[in-house]
């Protein structure tokens, strides 16, 4: 009689070559029956209403600011607050939960999510503000490593399918959140935060009923054993092009700061739209994100995750040279434009920087999405000391030139995964 083959969390994906198109090939078990579209449409929906609150936070700067007369330097502490604990706690919670896997880790981190929503309803001082943020931030940090490591496991060995369906639903949900913020938050004011609670009691549910779905999985992990590729690249290769990556991550995330925090500052400023209008005009920029994100995993499924890599940020120069210097409609052109380019890249970021590092999935996943809120909240706090020293318009005057380090996508190396 045959005994069970215990499969780990690599097994239950069929590996592909990552910088070049897919071939057609012969798969084991786990791996015929496809993606787990259920699960991988479940775990975006939390990652949508996740990303939803999160982006309540800048979509409420306005009100804030008038509230408690802060000046751009305490409106980008806000931010930094929210980003710190994200990206500080991120990879924490992902090397942890690589050797101690915890599947009911999810639900209970919205639950900070949940209580920082509430306080921040409440608030009325600045350290209250700042907490409340922080509370976000730390929900942020224990719902992403695990929640990636799910996407990756229910890919079915499409990884970077997977990885965008699970990042666009976070993309539409900080698309989402300006805009109900500019329904709800700017007419019923700061208390009417409160109400998006019960989207954190939604996301909890959903996460209850995923994490049930992986428990019995977390076994197979433990049985199971991934180690690096006798052929990849060397450690000082790997190293090298993790840090490439960072930089990379840095160039991306700075950009969209610039944009996610004084973006309708900058429109009212310059073109004395009404902090409503500048909301929705934010969510194309958003929205364009969005379906970026969706379009770049397939793309580096098919043609390669370097070359991904290296259009998306570094096609975005020429849109963000001309941005400062547009009017009104031109501005929402390109910052769609840009918007779609710069983000089509974060899903090639994660799986590639995954396959460098297959054995430690929970830290490299952490470590980015974590190095992505923090390079944001570092952007965030740095743009709002230069939009007070220099005005506004010359923030995105310097950011234009940032998409230019994408020319270092020159030095990843190629990556290729033998198939089963």
């Amino acid at each position: 009689m045959n005994k069970p083959v215990i499969l780990s969390e690599d097994t239950l994906v069929a590996p592909i070559v990552v910088d070049a198109p897919e071939q057609p090939s012969r798969v084991s078990g786990a791996n015929a029956a496809g993606p787990a579209y259920a699960i991988i449409g479940a775990i975006s929906v939390t990652h949508l209403l996740n990303d939803l609150m999160q982006s309540l936070i800048p979509a409420v700067y306005p009100i804030l600011k008038d509230n408690y007369a802060l000046d751009f330097s305490q409106i980008g502490l806000i931010t930094l607050a929210f980003m710190f604990t994200s990206s500080l706690l991120q990879p924490l919670v992902g090397a942890y939960t690589d050797k101690h896997p915890m599947p009911f880790s999810l639900p209970l981190g919205m639950g900070f999510t949940f209580a920082g929503l509430i306080l921040l309803s409440l608030a009325h001082h600045y350290s209250v503000i700042l907490m409340a943020a922080a509370l976000v931030g730390t929900g942020s940090a224990v719902f992403h490593p695990e929640a990636s490591r799910i996407a990756r496991m229910a890919s079915g060995g499409r990884m970077g399918f997977a990885q965008a369906v699970f990042q666009v639903g976070g993309n539409f949900g900080t698309a989402i959140g300006p805009v109900l913020a500019a329904l709800i938050v700017v007419p019923f004011g700061q208390g009417s935060i409160a109400w998006f609670s019960l989207v954190a009691a939604l996301a909890i549910a959903i996460l209850w009923r995923i994490s049930q779905w992986y428990a019995p999985r977390v076994a197979q992990r433990k049985a199971g054993h991934t180690s690096l590729p006798a052929d990849g690249p060397s450690s000082t290769r790997t190293m090298i092009a993790l840090g490439v990556l960072m930089v990379l991550l840095f160039s991306k995330t700075f950009y969209t700061a610039s944009i996610g925090s004084y973006y309708t500052f900058y429109l009212m400023q310059k073109f004395g739209v009404s902090t409503q209008a500048a909301q929705l005009y934010l969510f194309v920029f958003l929205g364009a994100s969005a379906v970026g994100v969706f379009f770049g995993g397939p793309l580096g499924d098919r043609f390669g995750r370097k070359y991904v890599i290296w259009f998306s940020i570094l096609g975005a120069l020429p849109f963000s040279l001309a941005l400062p210097y547009a009017n009104l409609f031109w501005s929402a052109v390109l910052s769609g434009m840009i918007g779609f380019i710069i983000s089509s890249s974060m899903p090639a970021i994660i799986v590639y920087a995954q396959e460098l590092m297959p054995h430690r999935l929970g830290m490299i996943s952490g470590l980015f999405y974590g190095m992505a809120f923090g390079f944001g909240g570092i952007g965030a706090a740095v743009l709002g000391q230069v939009a007070d020293w220099r005005g506004i318009t010359f923030v995105y005057q310097i950011c234009a030139w940032l998409p230019a380090i994408g020319l270092l996508a020159i030095f990843l190396p190629q990556i290729k995964r033998h198939k089963l």
